[in-house]
């Protein structure tokens, strides 16, 4: 089979090679890949940046079909439409795997980073941690719901964000397009969302942003403040740790800042005003079995819908480069019957 691997000199791009899959052990299944989008996290894992996994196969929005069950499995049938997740698995017994927390259990397993992931014609997959897609949801648009749309549902919930509040969305890419539509159109909240593409910005209105806002204008924590008179909860998804300082400047008291996405470096804090106005910092990690099987739900009865645009196999590592320019509004989806 085909499939896009971590380059040997972990230098950000990946090689197609062909790749043979070891027998199916207990408690697995075999899944032809249909679709695998690229995320920022897979620039991550190309990169090294978490660690060196030459050889790796990336990739964890992946959609595809089980073609084969391995001995004791009863999640799962041959034909059903199954997802490839960063949550690849838990040990299942941690108190977090048995709290309703499972993606912090110190034993996870992420796709395309940990294990090999679903940018590839087929993939391994444990049948207790493959999340059904259901009939009604485009296999295109759920694989941007595997990872994208479920962080950001995770998030919004994190957030604590109910109807009639207001929410700012810091970053419009891949996520933050997820992001508006959920707040939107499943916790029924106000939106401001703020980016420096105009095109991406655009987009985010398009998804129903009330408000847009291009923070080369400056001032941004300011002018959420005044047209809203502060957001509830900011999810920040842009990948600079200046859009965290504005992000927690625009909050309201009482407000609470999601951090998603992952720059390097530190976030600054204003002692002053986080302990005077109340502010609350949370992370929030991608989602659970269950948080995944609810924002496909949400997607196959219309609520939401993915910017998404098909690509073959062999064009990955234009992708990556389109992806580090910041010319991509949504999510390009590999389609793996195109090599």
């Amino acid at each position: 089979m085909k499939a896009a691997v971590v380059r040997d000199a972990v230098d950000g791009y990946v090689d197609i090679i062909d790749k043979e899959l070891r027998p199916l052990e207990f408690g697995e299944a075999l899944v032809d890949v249909e679709y695998c989008g690229l995320c920022h996290t897979d620039l991550h894992v190309t990169s090294g940046d978490y660690g060196a996994f030459p050889g790796r196969v990336i990739g964890h929005e992946g959609v595809g079909i089980v073609s084969k069950l391995g001995e004791g499995v009863t999640a799962l049938k041959v034909g059903d439409r199954v997802s490839i997740a960063w949550f690849f698995g838990g040990c299942g017994h941690c108190e977090y795997c048995l709290t309703g927390r499972e993606t912090f259990c110190r034993n996870v397993r992420n796709a395309g980073f940990t294990v090999d992931g679903a940018m590839a014609q087929q993939v391994i997959v444990d049948a207790n941690y493959a999340v059904k897609v259901p009939e009604g949801l485009d296999p295109v648009e759920a694989t941007s719901l595997t990872c994208a749309g479920v962080t950001m549902y995770k998030a919004l919930k994190t957030g604590g964000v109910k109807p009639g509040q207001w929410v700012s969305v810091v970053g419009a890419g891949g996520l933050g397009n997820l992001a508006v539509q959920y707040a939107k159109h499943v916790f029924g909240a106000h939106v401001v969302v703020v980016d420096g593409n105009e095109d991406k910005l655009g987009a985010a209105k398009e998804c129903g942003a009330d408000i847009i806002l291009n923070r080369h204008d400056g001032n941004i924590a300011q002018k959420i403040q005044e047209l809203t008179g502060g957001v509830h909860t900011a999810q920040v998804t842009a990948v600079n740790a200046q859009a965290f300082t504005d992000a927690v400047d625009s909050l309201r008291p009482d407000g609470r800042l999601v951090a998603v996405a992952l720059p390097t470096g530190n976030m600054e804090l204003n002692i002053g005003k986080t302990v005077l106005d109340g502010i609350q910092v949370a992370g929030s990690l991608v989602g659970t079995r269950q948080d995944l099987a609810e924002t496909f739900q949400f997607g196959a009865e219309g609520k939401v819908k993915p910017i998404v645009h098909t690509r073959k196999l062999s064009e990955v590592n234009d992708i990556i480069d389109e992806m580090k320019a910041g010319k991509i509004v949504g999510r390009e989806v590999v389609d793996m019957s195109l090599s």
